[in-house]
């Protein structure tokens, strides 16, 4: 059964049907249209979705997509990806929408693939600030970028209060008596929500009279079996360290796991503090203590402002930042004078 067949059925033409399946029943009347209703129904036709989603110039798709990942990295062994994609999903689902997925090396090569699949929108994870411009001159539907800091004016993006939650981190490791800190980060010196989480914490270290010197400043990709190494040399860098601060859990947890190899252990010799409190900072032993992120409220804040967009064209919601907050468990401990 097509479109055809239905239309020689009902005595209609096939602009009638197509009209019908598409909801601009405005010039067909209400018997023609029951109709055409009912022989769709016993019919059991299921009408072509792309077909459908380009009559009506919306697919009902929106695109989620993760930068910079190679071809043969794995997204899901950082388990921050995992929790995002979660939420978002679960969000724009409840919108009766669905998610198109894509991990890319480079964002210019996933404008065609969007464009071809005429999605209604696109969030963006984690994108520098150069790629930020060329996405939306490229991509001509809403988009909402997640972890982004950009000059654009009227680009929406969702985030944390980053600044904040590194000023935390040294606040709290130093109001415990650490003196002697070391920071473990990825590149820090480009703009970008790594920078912000830099920035607070050096800032911190200034208010309490600490310098953080750059040789206690330990460069690392988000990478577990990397942050076993680095737990490794932060030990054997014999410099008395009595703290490490990192800029996700993944990272923590490897250093973690580098220092216990080495014959010490977390927090009673090295403490160390996390940042994201994914699900696993309960999980391990003992439990890791680190400046928490609400996924869910970032997930429901992009998604609402990306129907904000695709239900009014015109509006430009603002940018948002999530406030942080500490969640102390068992890897800091107090030095008392």
């Amino acid at each position: 059964m097509n479109l055809k067949d239905i239309a020689a059925l009902a005595g209609v033409s096939t602009a009638t049907v197509s009209n019908v399946l598409n909801g601009n029943t405005g010039k067909v009347s209400d018997q023609t249209r029951e109709r055409v209703e009912r022989i769709i129904r016993e019919s059991d036709y299921q009408p072509n979705a792309m077909a459908r989603s380009l009559a009506k110039r919306e697919s009902h798709m929106i695109g989620l997509v993760i930068p910079y990942i190679g071809a043969d990295e794995n997204f899901l062994l950082n388990p921050y990806y995992s929790q995002m994609i979660a939420a978002l999903e679960q969000y724009v689902r409840s919108k009766n929408y669905y998610v198109m997925f894509r991990c890319v090396p480079d964002c210019g090569e996933v404008i065609p693939l969007l464009s071809s699949w005429n999605v209604d929108g696109a969030f963006f994870l984690g994108v520098v600030e150069e790629d930020v411009a060329k996405i939306r001159q490229a991509l001509h539907a809403p988009v909402v970028f997640l972890d982004t800091y950009t000059e654009e004016a009227d680009a929406v993006t969702v985030g944390l209060d980053d600044y904040r939650g590194g000023y935390l981190a040294a606040k709290y490791l130093i109001g415990k008596g650490h003196r002697k800190i070391a920071l473990t980060c990825p590149d820090y010196t480009t703009p970008g929500v790594v920078r912000e989480r830099y920035l607070g914490f050096v800032k911190a270290c200034e208010e309490c009279g600490l310098t953080l010197d750059p040789s206690d400043i330990y460069r690392i990709d988000t990478n577990y079996q990397k942050a076993v190494s680095l737990g490794q040399d932060v030990v054997l860098a014999n410099r008395g360290y009595t703290a490490v601060a990192t800029m996700s859990d993944i990272v923590a947890m490897g250093i973690m796991e580098g220092i216990r190899q080495c014959g010490y252990s977390v927090p009673e010799d090295i403490s160390v503090i996390g940042f994201d409190n994914l699900p696993e900072s309960e999980y391990i032993t003992p439990k890791l203590t680190t400046i928490a992120q609400d996924f869910d409220r970032k997930a429901q804040l992009a998604v609402e402002s990306m129907f904000e967009m695709i239900e009014n064209k015109d509006k430009k919601p603002g940018s948002s930042r999530i406030p942080v907050q500490l969640m102390e468990r068992q890897t800091v401990r107090e030095i008392r004078e």
